[in-house]
């Protein structure tokens, strides 16, 4: 059997930035890794949600479903003004793709089980905050409806909360990739590293890293801005503070 290590890079969360995505992946390409799994919210919040989904529908040998994706191609057209305009940003066949994704996805690295997913084991609507319990620790390994049947993974990662994290306890590693598009730990996109004998059973080197790539924002910005998307405010100070909306500095 081949010892060679691989490498795979984990991304989440890229929401219609494009300029923060085209970043990551050129990182990603500079590195030599070939294989890129998302673990979802393509659109909504930024202003290029469509590029986005095309490009990542080029690139990502996994897409997995948010929670973004699942509830914005159902937005009636009575609904909120912002979120039509994200929805009809999209073509007909985008939404349809976004909702017909996968929830979970399972591989072998170095003898261990990873699995990935966008918010929870539960479902992608239940969020798991960067401090969180010990029973929703566990909870993220359990089999569940939307993990499908199989063995128990060692290794869990997900996206959703936009905060790059790892917490390893009694065995297991929970990760958060942060967030590719919308990061509001600090205002530099994440995105993470897997590397190990790929679809070995057997035990392994293995590793996990967190990689920051710098974009440009104003740019980024400008695009928004041209475009007159809903929400500009509450998007540029996510994109150039990494505070979340309605939060206030430390010290305010």
């Amino acid at each position: 059997m081949s010892r060679d290590l691989g490498r795979i890079a984990v991304i989440s969360d890229v929401h219609g930035n494009l300029g923060a995505l085209e970043a990551v992946l050129a990182d990603v390409a500079a590195r030599g890794i070939a294989r890129v799994i998302n673990l979802g919210d393509d659109a909504g919040k930024g202003p290029r949600g469509s590029a986005v989904v095309d490009r990542l529908r080029e690139v990502c040998d996994v897409d997995v479903r948010g929670n973004w994706d699942d509830f914005l191609p159902a937005i009636p057209d009575d609904g909120d003004g912002g979120l039509v305009w994200w929805r009809d940003e999209l073509r007909a066949d985008q939404r349809a793709w976004l909702a017909s994704k996968p929830l979970s996805h399972d591989l072998l690295l170095s003898g261990r089980r990873i699995r990935l997913f966008h918010a929870s084991a539960t479902d992608v609507h239940t969020r798991v905050r960067r401090y969180h319990s010990r029973e929703e620790f566990h909870g993220m390994f359990a089999t569940t409806e939307l993990t499908g049947p199989g063995p128990e993974p060692v290794v869990v990662g997900y996206g959703d909360i936009h905060q790059a994290f790892a917490d390893v306890y009694r065995g297991r590693t929970l990760f958060n990739t942060g967030s590719v598009g919308n990061p509001i730990d600090e205002p530099v996109p994440s995105y993470v590293i897997l590397e190990g004998v790929l679809d070995s059973p057997d035990p392994g080197p293995f590793a996990l890293q967190h990689v920051r790539v710098p974009y440009d924002v104003e740019a980024e910005l400008a695009v928004a801005r041209e475009a007159d998307m809903p929400q500009y405010g509450p998007w540029e100070r996510e994109l150039r503070t990494g505070l979340y909306r309605g939060l206030q500095p430390a010290g305010s």
